[in-house]
């Protein structure tokens, strides 16, 4: 059994931690800035996708609550999505299966944004153990200190690649949010990061669990779904991730129709978050909905034609997500076409593009277009040479794809 792998199955948890939610809950214990007038505003911008204006807000908080780690934290939240959704990195897709765990992906990184967040980071766990220093029991400065470490670890292990440190980033973060539930249970926002925390443990095959259980880490599957629903339910900043994290979860169990139900739930929350729409269609493409899926994709970018309907729609997840959904129908050569459309969309993240031009070429060699999947094969390898899809595009230019 390898570390590494086992460090990343632990680790994946962090991928799909989606900022912060505007699910303003009742009767639950919460940080006061959560519910300033200002910090809403920013949640509502957030949540429709216009990550320009949910920082410039943040920003405002953090300059009006110098040396508070929860300004901090807000702030080092909408950075690090926002360079996320930059890189088409939050299509949940990518993380559907254990894919994203393995291989060398192809990723840009901002060498500012990288030492913007760093900095952030660093600043927000600085202020919280200042506050903590002076008082153990400081519950604030503890969920915002392990909020922001969960926070870094979604970025280390998304861009960077690092299982490792963030193996350990992670670890630190769950522990934090622990000790913040057995001091208060309704300070339900600490139930995100220890629910999924719980799920993943629990779903490792059984091998793994016994030597895990070894070193005292343990997790239940149906305990972690628990604090997330809570989560879900009654989070202040954690709502809309939290059920994002369970529809996630539901998908990769295979229970689709559960996790379209849950995802049609934020779209009534926030309509015209293009991500929320691209998921019911990825969700109905992997239930098998065919042509429904089709038309699910195609809904997204007629509305995305609309002025003004979607803040910031990035298409290329949406040729994609409809090139699978062709693809699925066997309708290979108009699949081709929607993976290329995808791959030559502007702002298209590294990652993307080179999945989209290898499925390209995997189409046009089952539609009997072999001068047209070479051509998309050396397209892989020359946008990502050094990469898991270029050694894939290499193996097809010395035999066409046959559905392997």
């Amino acid at each position: 059994m390898k570390k590494a792998w086992f460090q990343a199955r632990i680790l994946g948890w962090a991928i799909i931690l989606l900022g912060a939610a505007a699910g303003w809950g009742a009767g639950v214990r919460t940080n006061p800035l959560n519910e300033d007038p200002l910090v809403r505003d920013a949640y509502d911008r957030f949540y429709n996708l216009d990550y320009p204006g949910a920082v410039e807000r943040f920003e405002r908080v953090y300059a009006k609550h110098p040396g508070d780690p929860q300004a901090t934290a807000l702030l080092l939240n909408a950075v690090i999505f926002q360079e996320l959704y930059r890189q088409d990195l939050l299509d949940t897709t990518f993380y559907a299966t254990d894919g994203f765990l393995s291989g060398k992906h192809a990723t840009q990184e901002d060498a500012k944004t990288r030492d913007r967040i760093s900095e952030l980071t660093d600043q927000a766990v600085r202020e919280a153990d200042r506050r903590l220093d002076r008082n153990p029991n400081d519950i604030d400065a503890l969920f915002a200190r392990g909020w922001a470490r969960s926070l870094k670890c979604a970025y280390v292990a998304m861009v960077e690649r690092g299982f490792g440190a963030g193996f350990r980033l992670a670890s630190k973060a769950r522990e934090d949010e622990e000790r913040v539930l057995q001091m208060d249970p309704n300070y339900v926002d600490a139930k995100l990061v220890v629910g999924v925390y719980q799920y993943v443990v629990g779903a490792l095959p059984f091998p793994f669990k016994l030597l895990i259980g070894f070193a005292g880490i343990t997790g239940s599957k149906s305990r972690g779904l628990e604090l997330l629903r809570d989560a879900g339910a009654r989070g202040v900043i954690t709502s809309v991730e939290a059920r994002t994290v369970i529809a996630l979860f539901l998908r990769r169990e295979s229970k689709y129709q559960e996790a379209i139900e849950v995802v049609r739930g934020l779209k009534a929350q926030y309509p015209r978050n293009y991500l929320f729409c691209l998921e019911e269609a990825n969700l109905r493409k992997d239930a098998g909905e065919g042509m429904r899926a089709v038309d699910a994709y195609r809904e997204i970018v007629a509305d995305s034609a609309r002025p003004g309907y979607f803040v910031d729609a990035r298409l290329q997840l949406t040729y994609f997500g409809l090139g699978e959904a062709l693809r699925g129908q066997r309708h290979y050569a108009e699949a081709a076409q929607s993976y290329e459309q995808a791959s030559s969309s502007p702002g298209v993240g590294p990652e993307l593009k080179l999945r989209s031009l290898l499925a390209a070429g995997q189409c046009r060699d089952l539609n009997g277009q072999r001068h047209q999947a070479i051509d998309d094969y050396w397209a892989v390898i020359k946008a990502g040479r050094d990469t898991s899809r270029a050694d894939a595009a290499r193996k097809y230019l010395r035999n066409p794809y046959r559905g392997d």
